[in-house]
């Protein structure tokens, strides 16, 4: 009665262990069923669904007089300050910041945010390499077991109940031929119930030696290290990709910096329109005064005024968007999209007369750009592929091989002991074979392999083709665009004479308000057509520079990939905005 009652409490003991464990595994949760645990964090539907819609007055109150009509009568109280002295005194107002073409280019590399996201993906595709290397390297190994038995048996020979404890410590070491090697040392203690066994105890220790190989598919480094090259090949794609983001993006500084710098002097150019229609009108005002003119001058440069407003507004706007877009861009700390700076550019373009070789550039271009850096190791993992593929498709041969010394005693020290003599070895020899019949996926996987291939290599051609288009593009835009900046100047010089002109005759009285007006407003035509030359014979150097994968002018940049885990270090020359001082500093 005792001994089955010990029986029934070690197996309750056994099963109470069993549903303890699937608890804890469980994580005091329903092993069997969902848990909300299970997906994670949940929006809720109005968030994921209800579109709201835009409420203006949530967010601005409508002043008083805002309608047409309200405006209108304020516009005409003369006794309201002027709008444009309004504008000017706000950006007057404004914390200026005076920024050189060249601290926006080290704001960029500095501070960008894209690129700055750009610059963590070599660091990624680094630690690619790193894990496809990883699998090669050799692996401890342990296992363990405790087993007992209570069987009933027919024979005294044979013995009912036996207990087993073994433990197996070993190392596994891939091999970069395509085999496995394995040394291991299984240790093994047995006792049973059998009043005939020799050894009770009965310890084992063996020292055993294992080598499994492919010798067709899988076999040799370039099919076992066929993971390292794609990785390796990625890694440097990514390299070419942010190496071409950092020109991208320096390019479109330069860019927006130049338009910036055109949007600005578009805005002086309307203020200059805006002040000479207000003397026009003063000029016309005081004939009328003297009875040299009839009021209709007067009315008109009252219009010509009024007709000037409009164009400031645009101007004004067009400096605000250049602002924030360069802000974006150059990311500067304290100098953010939404703070109130007037950034001014202090870097003047320098118009120079460039002759090009076409051809001669356009080679440049192709041994530069990234693009086709990319295709070329794109093509690169290609062919490894196609290799791959082909290996993949033979049969499978394996041969593996195990030499073993054991060792047997009834204590440990005298099994280790027979096991250092070498008195009792063992060997086997294997061969594993698998040939697929047909083996039409394989074959496919090679044809896929081969395409891809041939398809990356007329991507390759137009690639090429499209960089020398670009290339020829931008050197034809920098031919014509000096020829413009020719005549924007030669048009700017007749119209300010017309215009001395006409306001020489409007005050003998021989030319009308209009006459003036017109005059001036080709004049500020001319002079804006000029501008927009000038900033797109520097944009197009910008582009030129950019097709062929170099950036404009003779400071050379280097990059390193960065990794947020280790945090970065701020080099000596990254420009910082401090708003008490409104200048660049080091610190």
């Amino acid at each position: 009665m005792t001994r089955r009652t010990v029986k029934v409490s070690a197996r309750v003991t056994g099963i109470a262990g069993a549903i303890a464990a699937v608890v804890l595994l469980g994580a005091c949760t329903n092993p069997f069923g969902p848990d909300p645990m299970d997906y994670g964090r949940r929006a809720s539907l109005e968030r994921l669904r209800d579109v709201r819609p835009l409420n203006i007055d949530e967010f601005a109150a409508p002043e008083g007089g805002s309608r047409i009509e309200g405006a209108l009568a304020s516009a005409s109280d003369s006794s309201l300050p002027d709008p444009i002295a309004e504008a000017r005194a706000a950006f007057d107002a404004m914390d200026r910041y005076e920024l050189t073409l060249e601290e926006a280019r080290a704001a960029v590399l500095a501070n960008n945010l894209d690129l700055e996201a750009q610059l963590i993906s070599p660091t990624i595709a680094a630690e690619s390499v790193r894990e496809e290397e990883g699998r090669f390297e050799s692996v401890f190994t342990l296992a363990g077991s405790w087993a007992e038995t209570d069987s009933p048996t027919a024979s005294t020979l044979a013995g009912g109940g036996t207990r087993s404890q073994s433990i197996t410590p070993g190392f596994r070491i891939p091999l970069r031929t395509g085999g496995t090697a394995e040394v291991s040392l299984p240790f093994n203690q047995f006792r049973t119930d059998n009043a005939f066994s020799t050894l009770n105890p009965a310890i084992t220790t063996d020292l055993a030696f294992s080598l499994s190989h492919n010798l067709l598919r899988g076999a040799g480094r370039r099919a076992t290290t066929h993971a390292i090259r794609i990785a390796e090949s990625n890694r440097q794609i990514s390299e070419s990709q942010t190496k071409l983001e950092v020109i991208r993006q320096i390019a479109a500084a330069e860019r927006s910096y130049w338009r910036l710098y055109a949007a600005q002097t578009a805005l002086e150019v309307r203020y200059q329109q805006y002040e000479l229609a207000r003397e026009q009108l003063q000029t016309a005002g005081r004939q009328f005064d003297a009875g040299s003119v009839a009021q209709i001058e007067v009315v008109r440069a009252e219009s010509g005024l009024a007709d000037r407003i409009d164009d400031i507004i645009r101007a004004h706007n067009s400096v605000l968007t250049q602002q924030r877009e360069l802000k974006r861009i150059v990311n500067i700390p304290g100098l953010d999209v939404d703070t109130s700076v007037n950034v001014v550019p202090i870097s003047d373009p320098d118009p120079v007369r460039y002759v090009f070789d076409a051809g001669e550039v356009s080679d440049a271009a192709l041994a530069n750009r990234m693009e086709l850096l990319e295709l070329e190791l794109r093509l690169a993992q290609d062919a490894a592929q196609v290799a791959f593929e082909k290996n993949q498709a033979l049969p499978l041969l394996a041969m593996s091989y195990t030499y073993r010394i054991n060792g047997l005693g009834g204590t440990a020290g005298e099994s280790f002991s027979q096991l250092d003599g070498n008195r009792f070895e063992d060997w086997s020899v294997g061969l594993n074979a698998e040939i697929p019949l047909g083996n039409e996926q394989r074959k496919a996987a090679v044809g896929r392999a081969i395409l891809t291939r041939l398809q990356r290599l007329s991507t390759r051609a137009a690639r090429e083709q499209s960089i020398t288009q670009e290339v020829h593009d931008a050197i034809d835009t920098i031919e014509s665009g000096w020829n413009r900046i020719l005549a924007g100047r030669q048009s700017v010089i007749l119209n300010t004479r017309s215009l001395d002109a006409e306001r020489r005759q409007f005050g003998v009285g021989r030319s009308t308000s209009n006459d003036v007006l017109d005059a001036d407003a080709r004049l500020a035509e001319a002079r804006l057509t000029e501008l927009q030359a000038l900033t797109d014979y520097q944009i197009a150097q910008v582009d030129l520079a950019f097709a062929t994968g170099t950036l404009l002018g003779h400071a050379r940049v280097e990059w390193e990939p960065a990794d947020p885990r280790t945090g970065q270090t701020e080099t000596e020359l990254i420009p910082r905005y401090h708003p008490m001082s409104g200048v660049l500093t080091d610190e």
